[in-house]
């Protein structure tokens, strides 16, 4: 259920609330909406620490820089009254994203999203595309399935899907690896697989 607050010190001390428990964490704002989104699950913080995991162990040799959550936005000034948190990125060296002291500026090179229930990351598509991010992995969890979006005439664009009733494999035109999904106990995992076609993990 949304809640739309109007009474500006209501707002304040809410927020101030908020962050002092450290509870906004995930928030974002959607130019000038503040998004107040709750803490994830244990099944999606495990998802998300065992991408990063398997994403570091990949990328091992390369001066990549992978984050369980970074915030990006489109804004030079300002940059917080536009902004999103995705729950894995990637930086490779020689990329637009800007580091800049809280955040990035334009999109990192590989970005990961864990659907939750009533979330919205399929409305970051288009901003995601905006700030060049070059992929997008969507990770679904009801049903599951991955989801790999790939820009393109600055739009990201679907490249393809891997379903756990049809396990295709998703390869990244960024990264040297590859996605499906595999049998697991007590849910699916995603098989990350290096692009040598040996070293492969499961998140």
């Amino acid at each position: 259920m949304a809640t739309l607050i109007t009474d500006p010190k209501l707002e304040q001390q809410l927020r101030a609330e908020r962050a002092e428990r450290g509870g906004d964490r995930f928030d974002e704002v959607w130019e000038g909406t503040y998004l107040m989104n709750p803490i994830p699950n244990p099944e999606h913080m495990a998802l998300q620490g065992n991408l990063v995991w398997a994403f570091k162990n990949v990328l091992i040799a390369v001066p990549a820089i992978v984050y369980p959550g970074i915030n990006v936005s489109d804004r030079a000034d300002d940059w917080t009254k536009n902004y999103r948190c995705p729950d894995v990125a990637v930086v490779l060296p020689g990329g637009i994203a800007q580091e800049r002291a809280a955040y990035y500026l334009g999109g990192p090179d590989f970005i990961v999203e864990i659907i939750s229930p009533h979330d919205r990351s399929r409305e970051k598509i288009s901003f995601y595309g905006q700030i060049g991010v070059r992929e997008l992995l969507l990770v679904d969890r009801d049903p599951w399935g991955l989801e790999l979006y790939r820009l393109q005439g600055g739009e990201l664009k679907p490249a393809g899907e891997s379903r756990l009733e049809q396990p295709d494999i998703l390869r990244s035109a960024v990264l040297p690896l590859s996605l499906r999904f595999v049998p697991g106990d007590p849910r699916p995992q995603i098989e990350v697989r290096h692009a040598d076609g040996v070293q492969r993990w499961h998140a």
